[in-house]
């Protein structure tokens, strides 16, 4: 075995994974490193979010919040319950970790993670979508809402699934 391909002594027992990627790395590194990934990935999450919030807990301290509609202040409250929504479901990992740690469980950690993760993209899309629909039916009109969530939710499928799915699908072929 050339020593690119040999397994580095890591001084314990653990044995590298068979994974096709090319990493030398046992379950436990990859678990790690794919935790750290999760991390990052909440915390710019977290700070869209947490910005997002805010914008919306201020409005309804505006004197023009009185201004409102009976429909509007019900999507207010939607927007709202989907910010907390989403600051609760990025979040829930951390607690996970929290409550599990050292008991060797990362793999479980990750799994849950990555589930969260994505729902919080979910929670997170449809809040970015209802927060611009939201402001152009204010300012402008329902007619105006509708299109620009319409195309703004578009935009996200597009840039969120459709362009990964392609890139996943070209390396796929690649290789």
């Amino acid at each position: 075995m050339s020593d690119a391909r040999r397994p580095r002594d890591r001084g314990d027992d653990s044995v590298p994974d068979a994974a096709p990627d090319g990493r030398d790395e046992t379950e436990n590194e990859r678990a790690d490193r794919n935790w750290n990934e999760i991390l990052q990935e909440l915390r710019v999450l977290q700070t869209g979010t947490q910005i997002l919030t805010g914008f919306l807990l201020a409005l309804a301290f505006q004197p023009a919040f009185a201004d409102l509609d009976a429909d509007q202040r019900t999507f207010y409250l939607v927007l709202i319950v989907l910010a907390a929504l989403s600051a609760i479901v990025a979040l829930a990992p951390v607690a996970l970790h929290r409550l599990l740690f050292r008991a060797k469980a990362k793999s479980a950690v990750v799994a849950y993670g990555h589930a969260a993760l994505v729902t919080s993209l979910v929670t997170v899309a449809a809040l970015l979508v209802g927060v611009v629909s939201f402001v152009f039916d204010v300012v402008v009109a329902a007619d105006a809402a509708v299109t620009a969530a319409v195309v703004l939710g578009a935009l996200l499928v597009v840039l969120w699934i459709g362009i990964p799915l392609i890139l996943r699908a070209r390396r796929r072929s690649a290789s």
